[in-house]
């Protein structure tokens, strides 16, 4: 069982970094008034202004910000500006165990699925796979189901993902429940023949992305497969792929033959169209808890993410 961070109050305070790319200043500046809705105080890490290229800083930099979040007693969750790139450089030298013996709300998502994957070998802790504030929240197009998502770390509570939000289809049929792990697969095919590659034995695998032709997912996945992740994992949670179609018109399986090749067949449930990743809504799951996912009734259960 992973350490389930304590539950986030009203005048608690929010740590905000930028652990991978430099952020969009004004929307993370509108993203600011979500915080103070949600009765939360919050702090910006020294790094999160600093443009280093590609980069929110040095790596020093951005490791100094995670690390002084987790070790401040007065800061009572962590919520990441924005992705990007960057995460990666730095993960060898993270104190994973500062943050185990620290556990407080990490949430993020995209580039950090690296910090999500070795959080969760290293630190034992349950993180968060969810909207960012300058990325998400401080655009118009933030959404109100994405708002209530942030619901769920006042107060323990077993997320339900039905069709009601989204439809869903089966890639494979079955029933699997398993502790929810995964995230962007641009970053977890980057960690296979790393210390930090994903675990999926007994699993429930999440996998979304971006901007990545079927071309490009296929060989991700297949990385993925000859490393044994696949046939490893218990079950397949299908994430959104937006932008995801080939470019200037060339010849093309189509994403769901990609998904059908590699998942089809393992006997194994997968099922596919959850709004979770680049996207609006986007519905936020902690990872490293116990999750059901039953492709009879279409559904996806996961346990609470807080204490």
């Amino acid at each position: 069982m992973k350490i389930r961070p304590k539950r986030l109050k009203k005048g608690d305070t929010i740590g905000i970094i930028a652990p991978a790319s430099p952020p969009n200043i004004d929307q993370l500046n509108r993203s600011l008034s979500f915080l103070e809705e949600l009765g939360l105080s919050y702090r910006m890490g020294k790094s999160v202004q600093q443009v280093n290229g590609y980069l929110a800083g040095t790596d020093e930099e951005r490791l100094e910000d995670l690390h002084e979040m987790f070790a401040d007693p007065n800061i009572d969750g962590i919520i990441c500006a924005c992705g990007g790139y960057g995460t990666a450089r730095y993960a060898d030298q993270i104190d994973y165990q500062l943050m185990n013996e620290n556990p407080k709300v990490f949430w993020g998502y995209s580039d950090i699925t690296y910090l999500h994957t070795s959080m969760n070998l290293y630190s034992d802790i349950v993180t968060f796979h969810g909207p960012m504030l300058a990325s998400d929240v401080g655009k118009s197009t933030f959404s109100d189901l994405s708002k209530k998502m942030f619901l769920q770390l006042f107060q323990p509570m077993e997320l339900h993902y039905t069709e009601d939000i989204s439809p869903l289809s089966v890639v494979s049929p079955g029933v699997a429940r398993g502790e929810l792990v995964g995230g962007n697969l641009s970053l977890l095919a980057s960690g296979i023949g790393t210390k930090y590659e994903v675990d999926t034995q007994g699993k429930l695998l999440l996998i979304e992305d971006i901007g990545e032709e079927p071309y490009k997912v296929d060989g991700m996945l297949n990385q993925l497969r000859l490393a044994g992740k696949l046939n490893a994992a218990a079950g397949f949670v299908i994430g959104d792929f937006c932008d995801a179609e080939p470019k200037r018109g060339k010849k093309s399986l189509t994403m769901d033959e990609v998904f059908n090749h590699y998942l089809g067949d393992l006997g194994k449930p997968a099922l596919k169209g959850f709004l979770i990743g680049h996207c609006q809504p986007h519905f936020a799951i902690p990872l490293g808890v116990e999750a059901v996912l039953n492709t009879e009734n279409l559904t996806l259960a996961i346990l609470p993410g807080v204490e």
